[in-house]
């Protein structure tokens, strides 16, 4: 067993007695910040700009992609000298990020092809003749997942910024010899590779049982649930219904609500596409994001009441169809509320206006216009919708709740599957960049 040393930093512990350490600012030969540069036209081809949204976090390197979705900008020949990337550059994310996920994650550039970079990030050029870029990028990596990274941070109204300056002066990086470096480099290589190999094949289940889901829902809500059953041609997007079913424009069986609120008691309640209207803490809890808050000054008559068993027609329901409220209180005067005017299963409906057909439909209101066009009840009113008998509604609605849950367990333990697999991930390069493992 390898003698060790303290390292002298909290996060690291001991490591190995003969490796060396120093302030990361010393071992980079240049580092620049990125630029955005200007749009391209016909006349001019440009040139590849890597931006934020091309980093392949989990893989620590920039997304394989075809050509035809990078992004592309012109830049001048100065800046073409100054920002070009050369293969085992690190970028690291300056600004950006959020509270689940904060600033200041590094990548390597690994590709052959010409490329700048966008501004939001800062381009480091290790020194190969002290560390290696890859142990580098391995290191940093490390300082991100070990929580050092956000000590750093400078949040400002909208978006976090990373001293980076700071941080590579203050922060220490520890190292062995190049040829061990080599060697862990290639072993975490390695054995990351067999670990995202088995993420990606559990993620393409999940990919598959949601699939399953959305057809399972489609095939209930727009067939039914017994598959003899006499059918007839439909009006429009659902093709053939059972024999037995209504067709009736939604302004037949829903009417929208112009309630307007005006109790202070009633609480703030928020449309999502994921989790429906539900209120302000259960929507900054479940969502991660700031809710616009009521203050006293806020003109309650303005704002919507919203009823449990009302939906909500929400500024982007035209991508993810209509919202169902299990709760009472009051919405913004921007969305439109609805409610039933004949009796039916509300569980039928929640999932009807989920269904990816009858979202298509609603997003065709919204065609050849500007992207995030409100849908407009009339348009909803005129459309026909399948009305089951009210006893198979609720048949539908409760057999779709109980196959949902079973996959949506599946899908869970599949994910908790995941989450373990990059818990194992983050324990195995920490062990072997610091020391405390040796690859033999």
């Amino acid at each position: 067993m390898r003698e060790m040393k303290d390292s002298g930093i909290s996060w690291v512990g001991e490591i190995p007695k003969e490796w060396n350490k120093r302030p990361i600012r010393s071992i980079i030969k240049s580092r620049v910040g990125g630029v955005w540069g200007d749009d391209i036209n016909d006349d001019i081809q440009g040139v590849v700009c890597i931006r934020i949204a091309d980093f392949d976090f989990s893989k620590r390197k920039i997304k394989d992609v075809s050509s035809d979705l990078l992004t592309y900008r012109l830049y001048n020949s100065i800046q073409i000298q100054k920002y070009s990337l050369q293969k085992n550059d690190i970028l690291i994310e300056k600004s950006g990020g959020g509270e689940k996920t904060p600033v200041g994650r590094a990548v390597l550039f690994d590709k052959n092809y010409k490329a700048l970079f966008a501004n939001f990030m800062d381009r480091i050029r290790i020194d190969d003749s002290i560390v290696l870029p890859l142990f580098a990028e391995y290191w940093l990596w490390n300082l991100y997942s070990c929580r050092v990274t956000p000590y750093y941070i400078n949040q400002t109204i909208g978006i976090q910024n990373i001293d980076l300056t700071f941080m590579l002066v203050k922060e220490k990086i520890c190292f062995p010899s190049l040829v061990e470096q080599q060697r862990i480099a290639e072993f975490l290589d390695r054995e990351c590779g067999k670990i995202d190999g088995l993420k990606a094949d559990i993620q393409a289940q999940i990919d598959t049982l949601e699939q399953y889901k959305r057809s399972v829902i489609t095939e209930a809500v727009t067939h039914g649930l017994n598959p003899s059953a006499p059918m007839k041609d439909s009006k429009v997007w659902y093709g053939q219904i059972p024999s037995e079913w209504k067709e009736l424009k939604g302004k037949y069986v829903f009417k929208q609500s112009n309630d307007r609120g005006n109790n202070v008691c009633l609480q703030l309640l928020s449309p999502t596409q994921k989790y429906g209207v539900i209120p302000q803490d259960k929507y900054e809890e479940l969502t991660g994001m700031n809710a616009v808050k009521l203050n006293g000054s806020t003109n309650y008559a303005l704002l919507k009441t919203i009823h449990k068993g009302d939906y909500c027609i929400s500024l982007r329901s035209f991508q993810g169809g209509f919202e169902y409220s299990e709760y009472e209180g009051v919405v913004s005067p921007a969305y439109q509320v609805f409610y039933p005017i004949i009796t039916i299963a509300d569980g039928y409906y929640k999932y009807l206006f989920k269904e990816k057909s009858f979202i298509d439909v609603m997003n065709s209101y919204t065609m050849s216009l500007r992207d995030g066009k409100n849908i407009a009840f009339d348009d909803f009113g005129d459309t026909f919708i399948p009305v089951p008998p009210l006893d198979e509604q609720q048949e539908i609605a409760d057999y779709l709740d109980n196959k949902c849950a079973e996959i949506e367990q599946i899908i869970a333990d599949k994910k908790t599957q995941i989450e373990t697999l990059d818990g194992y991930k983050k324990s195995l390069i920490y062990e072997y960049v610091t020391g405390k493992k040796e690859v033999v």
